[in-house]
């Protein structure tokens, strides 16, 4: 069994279109969530998004391969791209046989489905892009990412709502731990500002019309967002060997099912993936100084969460500091927890933990210390990820700070 460690990271988000705006937005509590553009929001209800700024695909792709990526699959290659860059990775033959690319992602590429869907059943076209399958499948940006690198060892995509790069991170962890893999790239990348996506969210009435408040006595839903973020995974004596700078230790994977209700969550399935995270690292409750929360803003699931996060880890519980990032890059769906694992590895690296923003008053049922508004300068040893999907499906992430 190899020590894993992150070695680069890559990130597209609301808070910038690169790991250090990313984190440097984070620290300064700065939300990406403005009135969305590029839809037409007089057709919805709730107005305000966390999307992509600034983004211009023909500065990062050719023409000709823009044609066969939908939005959420450039996110995909262009986070990876950065992730490997700053790892420094130099492929070998033998490396790109045996490396594997585990992402996630929820929608995949429905926007480039529904544009089809407008042509056929709105305009009346009887013929639609011929890519619209490639452009749609939700393994698309796992394929990209493989075919630029060259990499042809395991690479696969996983669906499990908003708990999806949670758990591609959390199965390459286990890959490269177990040494079916020499090292893995990871994470998870969406897109979801179409507009049948928005109405379906709409329909849901879980939405904001304002901003998102995690923990909040006023929060009112939650806010979506787009991006990826993508993680080098690799053995602690490989990343070293060559000289590598690991920025923190990826320690446990806990997964569980609530086997309860499609949308409604309970505290014992992610009480249960918790544990389990803890039990996978060798960490005892009070190791633990950070979670950076689900915390999606719903009445629901701040308080479930709440609730817990005090079963797993009982009076330490009053010791912990928990924030929900999702208060600045909106909840991005199959990649909110790719995000929230850079989040957390930069948070054990800079010994600064995120806060959560847009924070008024404290609610009775969510008693936690929240970090709210302002970042906190903060060394702890280790922390957790939450991951909780609709259809009751849990996946948390350890970590570890290394000297």
């Amino acid at each position: 069994m190899h020590r894993v460690v992150i070695t680069g990271t890559g990130v597209l988000s609301a808070l910038g279109n690169n790991t250090s705006s990313f984190w440097q937005s984070l620290t300064s509590g700065i939300s990406g969530i403005r009135e969305m553009v590029g839809v037409d929001i007089s057709q919805i209800r709730f107005k305000n998004g966390a999307q992509v700024q600034n983004y211009i695909p023909e500065e990062h792709f050719a023409a000709k391969d823009l044609d066969m990526m939908d939005r959420f699959a450039q996110f995909a290659v262009l986070a990876a791209r950065e992730a490997i860059a700053e790892a420094g990775i130099e492929w070998t033959p033998d490396l790109r046989e045996a490396a594997a690319v585990v992402t996630g992602s929820c929608l995949g590429g429905r926007g480039a489905e529904e544009a089809g869907y407008w042509e056929l059943f709105h305009n009346g076209k009887s013929r639609i892009h011929p890519y619209t399958i490639p452009l749609g499948m939700s393994n698309a940006g796992t394929s990209h990412i493989s075919m630029q690198f060259g990499i042809e060892g395991p690479a696969f995509n996983l669906s499990t709502a908003c708990a999806s790069s949670a758990h591609a991170i959390g199965h390459a962890f286990w890959m490269v731990r177990s040494g079916v893999a020499p090292l893995a790239i990871a994470g998870g990348s969406e897109a979801p500002f179409f507009l049948g996506g928005l109405k379906a969210w709409e329909a849901m009435r879980v939405v904001s019309k304002d901003t998102c408040r995690p923990f909040s006595a006023e929060r009112s839903g939650l806010i979506l967002g787009e991006g990826a973020a993508m993680l080098v995974l690799e053995p602690l004596e490989a990343a070293l060997a060559r000289g590598a700078r690991p920025l923190a230790e990826i320690v446990g994977f806990g997964m569980s099912a609530d086997a309860g209700h499609i949308t409604q969550p309970v505290a014992t399935g992610p009480a249960r993936a918790m544990r389990m995270a803890l039990r996978d690292a060798g960490l005892t409750p009070e190791q633990v100084g950070y979670i950076n929360a689900h915390g999606t803003a719903t009445e629901a699931n701040d308080r479930i969460e709440t609730t817990a996060i005090r079963s797993t880890f009982g009076a330490h519980t009053d010791k912990l500091a928990v924030s929900s990032t999702k208060s600045m890059h909106g909840h991005a769906l199959g990649a909110a927890g790719a995000l929230e694992a850079v989040a957390s590895i930069l948070g054990l690296r800079h010994g600064v933990l995120p806060p959560t923003a847009n924070f008024l008053t404290a609610d009775s049922s969510c008693d936690l210390d929240v970090i709210p508004n302002q970042a906190r300068t903060v060394a702890v040893e280790a922390c957790l990820s939450n991951s909780f999907a609709f259809g009751g499906l849990n996946a948390v992430l350890a970590f570890k700070s290394l000297p």
